[in-house]
């Protein structure tokens, strides 16, 4: 099996080189850009299957390759930044960002959160998977089991693999309702601590893709002080 290849973009060649070094040891392939616009040449060029990428670099930062880069693909991307504010990392995430990890870091916990996104986008991305063909429908949504997709009204949406993967949970279960802190631990797989507003991020972004009015929803609903849930119709 191909080992994934993980892109690290930052204009601190130590911290590339470090975070390259940590990876390779754990049996991945890298590649190493070191600004924003590198970044794209190599998304361009090379099959990439996660990108770690810093915010403040010059040519283009990291928010705006971010944004360019979901134009064409749903890879993982993991920003790696000195800002910690919560705005911060909500701008991040609205970019389109799956995660985002403080500096300092924690070498150990950006391998696992690594491990965990690569695995979710693997999963995601399987088409030789048990899928009985089966189809879930609500309204004008479908979610597709087996080629892991869903539509609105017949045209296909382009989501993240984080996008997706919280969208098939809750289309999974319509009419549940999942608590943020159990969706976060659904979909990252990992303990949840203080991740409303990471959660309420990646649901803005599905409602901006799925609904007709993002602010009036008729699918992806919130229940106050609750949690979330996709309308059963």
């Amino acid at each position: 099996m191909e080992k994934p290849c993980i892109l690290i973009v930052d204009d601190d060649r130590e911290i590339v080189n470090a975070i390259s070094i940590m990876l390779e040891k754990e049996g991945y392939k890298t590649l190493k850009a070191y600004d924003g616009l590198m970044a794209l040449d190599y998304i361009n060029t090379y099959i990439i299957h996660l990108i770690i990428i810093d915010v403040m670099m010059p040519k283009m930062d990291g928010l705006s390759a971010t944004m360019k880069i979901r134009e064409k693909k749903n890879i993982p991307i993991i920003i790696l930044s000195a800002k910690s504010e919560d705005t911060d990392k909500v701008l991040g995430l609205s970019m389109g960002a799956d995660d985002y990890v403080t500096k300092p870091y924690s070498p150990m916990e950006l391998v696992a959160r690594v491990k965990s996104h690569l695995r979710r986008y693997t999963k995601l991305g399987d088409v030789n998977n048990d899928g009985n063909n089966k189809k879930i429908v609500t309204g004008g949504l479908c979610y597709d089991i087996e080629s892991k997709t869903l539509t609105v009204d017949g045209e296909k949406v382009k989501l993240t693999a984080t996008e997706l993967k919280i969208v098939k949970l809750l289309m999974e279960n319509l009419g549940r309702v999942f608590s943020a802190e159990e969706i976060y631990e659904r979909v990252w797989e990992e303990a949840a601590y203080n991740v409303e507003n990471t959660v309420m991020v990646h649901i803005r972004r599905i409602r901006e893709k799925i609904e007709i009015n993002p602010k009036e929803p008729k699918y992806l609903k919130v229940v106050w002080g609750i949690g979330y849930k996709i309308e059963k119709t």
